[in-house]
């Protein structure tokens, strides 16, 4: 069962409570160029992207927000280090919501400076503690980097804002070591109800990053825990949100979307399957619909799993048996397989509509 936390609201985004799990990436060119910008985030939206983040470096990444708004339909976050005045200018821009942590921005009159402006426009903040942004005082009394000194560096940041009666809060305590992480956020889950975001930070590349996110993602949130998540994948953003809908829909979190599953082939293999997957998967990626589509290659468990998917082939030497909703319709050759699969299931979901 889902912890029931905080609804705090990222623009029209709502995270915690009972709102379904968002999905979120960063941009990674500068965020003064603006066209660059818009164009991938606006990329990210079309797979399924729920809400946005960029670095804000300069005044003129700052002053970029407005524009970037203007453009693009998914909320904005500024993620600030250390310079308050960025953090203004990012709010006076028009961004959706702050991540920056107030022990790295200064004086406490500058961060009560940065929670008066965010109280006056609705803006939440996101604490984020990772492995490289544990404060020293906690490395010192928790001897290292880990569970606690984490969860208690992160803990010490919500308190400034609570002093300060700031409460739209989102936290993450993120950690490249997924058993640290798992841990950590199980941990913070047990003390704040304040919605969690999460993710293995530095994950890697591709197949590491989708790997480690799994295994740390999934695990908390079966567990009930987590509110908003980011895969983090060294590479292309919209690996990103592929990864990130694919675990949800993995636990029965997300809904939209096409859940693919292919056989991993095996000796009584006669056609090649891996090719024609990825044609499908290819082909699938817009069709925002929750089916199950199955791509099987042999006529022994073929048959049957393919009945249990909306939509599904069963191959065989050099032809195919197409199925929906657990009903042979035709056979097909191997060459026409997709396309008579996509066109089937294309047809349907415009009927629907």
């Amino acid at each position: 069962m889902r912890k029931l936390t905080r609804k705090i609201y990222v623009g029209d985004v709502a995270i915690g409570g009972d709102s379904p799990i968002s999905i979120q990436s960063m941009t990674t060119y500068q965020t003064s160029d603006i066209d660059k910008v818009v164009d991938q985030i606006n990329a990210l939206e079309n797979l399924g992207c729920d809400i946005s983040r960029s670095a804000i470096n300069t005044v003129e990444d700052a002053k970029a927000i407005s524009q970037i708004k203007k453009r693009t339909n998914i909320p904005f976050v500024a993620d600030i280090q250390f310079d308050y005045k960025l953090a203004l200018l990012a709010v006076e821009n028009g961004c959706d919501a702050l991540r920056i942590n107030p022990g790295n921005i200064g004086s406490k009159d500058k961060v009560i400076e940065v929670v008066n402006k965010c109280k006056e426009k609705n803006i939440p903040i996101r604490i984020g503690v990772n492995s490289g942004s544990v404060h020293k005082s906690m490395i010192e009394k928790y001897h290292g980097v880990n569970v606690d000194s984490l969860v208690y560096s992160a803990i010490e940041e919500v308190k400034t804002l609570e002093e300060l009666d700031f409460f739209d809060i989102i936290i993450s305590v993120k950690s490249s070591d997924v058993n640290t992480m798992i841990d950590s956020y199980r941990k913070l889950s047990s003390l704040v109800d304040y919605p969690l975001h999460l993710g293995v930070t530095e994950a890697g590349p591709l197949y590491t990053a989708l790997v480690k996110s799994s295994i740390g993602l999934g695990s908390l949130l079966k567990d009930g825990i987590g509110d908003t998540i980011r895969v983090s994948i060294t590479g292309d953003p919209l690996e990103e949100i592929k990864a990130g809908k694919a675990i949800l829909k993995a636990l029965g979190l997300r809904r939209d979307g096409i859940d693919l599953i292919s056989c991993p082939t095996c000796s009584r293999t006669t056609v090649d399957l891996p090719k024609i997957a990825q044609e499908v998967e290819r082909k699938i990626a817009g069709i925002n619909k929750n089916l199950k589509v199955a791509i099987m290659g042999c006529p022994v468990n073929g048959p049957g799993e393919a009945k249990e998917a909306d939509y599904g082939i069963a191959c065989a030497k050099g032809y195919g048996f197409l199925f929906k909703k657990g009903k042979t319709i035709r056979k097909v050759d191997e060459d026409k397989i997709v396309d008579e699969l996509i066109g089937t299931i294309m047809k349907d979901c415009s009927d629907e509509n």
